[in-house]
């Protein structure tokens, strides 16, 4: 059965129309969950006040993908990355949204809620909660889920000085509309399809690392991934070679795969230091033909019961804290995004400030899918 509710009201119709007497019911929730802390916090009273929380799924895809999946058991599983995972050793972490196209005739929509509210509330600040949890007491979905939520709560509210918003104008050579040019969106519009965040995590192990958030349509590619760079290697023992930081690199999509960059000398007579990798591509490793869709994964989850992939009343409420304000500031003092090319990298404002708080892009290196080496 499907309803569609907004804004309150409806929700009594559930039960009335589809609730079974015996067996189980389950109730799967899309997103989006409200537009703000206050609406959401209406919203999931409304459907706490006809559901059990037990009976409610709230789904959010990006948690039924592969490699957010494999999270959890390369940081719990491999003893290698124990020791490195924290501020002692971790220069920043980037976790990155790019789209290479546009809003397709759905900018009404979009225009509505923003870049920030469509992918960074949800489906980032979830791959977020998962680098950044304490380990659980267990595999049960709620001591996964109350470690989430402690990371949220010690999340600082954004702040705007720390954020660059865009918004994707036509492509330099002509051939992709911008965003205004959208039939479907308003007239002068300020609404961003891009932006970058920084925040912070005021515990112990992640004490003064930025996570640096990104998330925009109308790029350069289509990529999902989470970057944790290290801190530089101390010292100059090679000269004037000051040897690129290290990199652990986990893809979400396309090209499922995690990587880690490391420093080797190059073959033959030369003693030149260059960037190479720790690759597993999940599909060449394994042998896959496919990996199975992340709503057909959750939607088994909802099934078998399983809960451990669906946001809590609490977590949702801690992630429209840490937004809300910033979102609120932006529409109050009508913030103009700053216009980039369809097709590129976003605004240049977002390189300086991810400059700034830290994180250094080196050039030069590529990592190439293994069956295009």
């Amino acid at each position: 059965f499907f309803f569609f509710l907004e804004g309150g009201g409806g929700g009594g119709g559930v039960k009335a129309a589809c609730w079974s007497a015996k067996g189980w019911n389950r109730v799967v929730v899309e997103k989006p969950f409200g537009r703000d802390l206050d609406s959401s916090s209406a919203m999931s009273a409304e459907i706490m006040s006809i559901l059990k929380e037990e009976e409610t799924f709230r789904i959010d895809h990006y948690l039924g993908k592969e490699m957010v999946l494999n999270l959890m058991a390369l940081r719990f599983a491999n003893l290698a990355f124990t020791p490195l995972w924290n501020s002692q050793w971790i220069s920043s972490v980037r976790i990155t949204f790019k789209e290479d196209i546009g809003t397709q005739g759905r900018g009404g929509y979009f225009d509505n809620y923003g870049i920030i509210r469509d992918i960074m509330q949800n489906h980032l600040l979830q791959v977020l909660t998962l680098v950044a949890m304490e380990r659980p007491a267990s595999l049960k979905d709620d001591d996964i889920r109350d470690e989430k939520v402690k990371v949220l709560k010690q999340m600082r509210p954004i702040r705007l000085e720390n954020t660059v918003l865009g918004q994707f104008g036509p492509s330099e050579d002509g051939k992709h509309e911008g965003y205004l040019d959208d039939k479907s969106v308003p007239r002068g519009s300020l609404c961003p399809t891009f932006a970058t965040a920084v925040m912070f995590i005021d515990n112990e192990r992640w004490s003064g690392v930025p996570f640096i958030m990104k998330a925009g349509k109308g790029l350069e590619e289509r990529q999902t991934e989470i970057r944790i760079q290290l801190k530089p290697v101390p010292g100059s023992l090679f000269g004037d070679t000051t040897p690129a930081q290290n990199e652990f690199v986990i893809k979400v999509q396309p090209s499922e795969s995690i990587y880690c960059k490391v420093n080797a000398k190059a073959p033959g007579l030369s003693t030149e230091i260059k960037q190479t990798e720790l690759d597993l591509s999940v599909m060449d490793r394994f042998e896959l033909d496919r990996l199975p869709d992340a709503y057909e994964r959750l939607i088994l989850d909802v099934i078998r019961g399983d809960k451990q992939n669906f946001v809590r009343t609490d977590e949702l409420r801690e992630a429209w804290r840490v937004f809300t304000p910033l979102l609120h500031e932006i529409e109050q003092k009508k913030i103009a995004p700053i216009i980039y090319p369809f097709g590129s990298r976003g605004p240049a404002a977002s390189d300086e400030l991810i400059r700034k708080f830290g994180f250094t892009r080196y050039e030069g290196y590529v990592w190439k899918k293994k069956s295009q080496q």
